[in-house]
């Protein structure tokens, strides 16, 4: 199905960017390209999910004949039985009705994104990438068909995250319940819900494939170029449109922001089926939280040498290396001895070929954690240990 906006391109293309993707260690060299999507060498796996009727009692006579299980027996087979599919499906209509209410369209000029009812006051937190250069947007609640008017408060691009507010406060809104990253677990039964290809309020399940995946964004077509890490990779089918919504578990919380999904370049960029990515609840609440306190982000969270910098090319043009254009006065590289025209090659032993791998492997690191950084200063290797700031 094709849906449009009137003068415009095909509603639902929000801006969605294409990921690569490392594992929750540092990134090994990669194996595989997958449309923006590089998978380390450990594999990814996902699995399907169904449920089942509970099985049959054990000692099941024939025709007139009785079952000697005691009452008791019975009743701790009962309490032990495996939940039935209509359990599930009971589960599924529960979450829906419990978090489907708290997420909303946000149309952004001529693209349609998601977001989340952060809190009563109106706050909703999405993607960077959805509200992109706007400041103003149209928000669609679940509870009111009349369109509402929303202002940004924020964005934060390097976590690809923004917090926009309703203008008006309308009867009934709904702040969803947000829940805890330690608690996420691989093959956990989650639900995606959100506008995808501008349809709102609709919902796709799944499992959690993985945790702790590393994926940086494409610029292209919209992207923040962010690396974000501890990402909630996810098998329930991510849409242009969906991002900026829900990933809720069956307890109707939160876990995480959808906002990326693999394409097959093999395939002609097709969508790769089952392998999406959503923004782990812990790094949506740190990021929201001081926007919507102080109206920016003043600590991240996440490590930094304390430098710009650009790839650049070997003899044989390939990634050799990062290039420093210029570093933070009294920051981590600066007191280090790092200084512009150096090319870091190596973070910990493991090669940086590129500032997106530099990027990566950073943001699996703290501040205040010591680093060895190999650098090449007019044709010599210099080594250095760097106390990591703050990004």
């Amino acid at each position: 199905m094709t849906v449009s906006l009137p003068h415009g391109p095909r509603r639902g293309r929000s801006r969605w960017p294409l990921p690569r993707v490392a594992g929750p260690a540092r990134p090994a060299r990669t194996s595989r390209l997958l449309a923006g999507v590089v998978l380390t060498a450990s594999a990814v796996l996902a699995a399907g999910c169904s449920g089942t009727g509970a099985p049959r009692s054990g000692n099941t006579g024939g025709a007139g004949t009785f079952d000697n299980t005691s009452v008791a027996d019975t009743t701790s087979r009962a309490a032990a039985a495996p939940r039935t599919t209509n359990d599930l499906q009971t589960d599924y209509e529960t979450v829906i009705r419990n978090v489907l209410p708290s997420v909303v369209q946000i149309e952004t000029g001529n693209s349609v994104g998601s977001g989340v009812v952060y809190d009563g006051r109106g706050h909703i937190v999405t993607n960077a990438h959805v509200v992109g250069k706007q400041r103003t947007f149209v928000v669609t609640i679940a509870t009111g068909e009349q369109p509402l008017r929303a202002e940004l408060v924020a964005g934060y691009p390097a976590q690809d995250l923004a917090v926009i507010k309703l203008t008006t406060i309308p009867k009934g809104l709904r702040a969803a319940t947000f829940g805890t990253t330690s608690k996420v677990a691989v093959g956990q039964i989650v639900l995606a819900m959100g506008s995808p290809l501008g349809l709102s309020g609709s919902v796709t399940q799944g499992i959690v494939s993985a945790i702790g995946r590393t994926v940086s964004e494409g610029e292209a077509g919209g992207g923040t170029g962010a690396v974000i890490a501890n990402m909630v990779q996810t098998s329930a089918a991510i849409n242009p449109g969906n991002s900026g919504g829900a990933l809720a578990n069956l307890d109707s919380e939160v876990i995480g922001i959808p906002t990326l999904a693999a394409t097959d370049q093999q395939l002609g960029n097709s969508a790769a089926p089952g392998i999406g990515f959503a923004i782990p609840v812990s790094t949506v609440k740190t990021i929201a939280d001081q926007i919507i306190k102080y109206g920016k982000v003043t600590n991240s969270g996440r490590a930094g040498l304390g430098i710009t910098g650009r790839t650049v090319l070997g003899p044989d043009l390939q990634p050799s290396g990062v290039a420093v254009v210029s570093v933070t006065k009294n920051g981590p590289a600066a007191r280090a001895g790092i200084r512009p025209g150096d090319v870091i090659v190596k973070l910990d032993g493991t090669r940086v070929p590129t500032f997106a791998s530099l990027a990566e492997q950073l943001a699996s690191d703290k501040p205040g954690q010591k680093v060895r950084v190999t650098y090449v200063r007019e044709g010599s290797t210099k080594v250095a240990d760097v106390t990591l700031g703050k990004l």
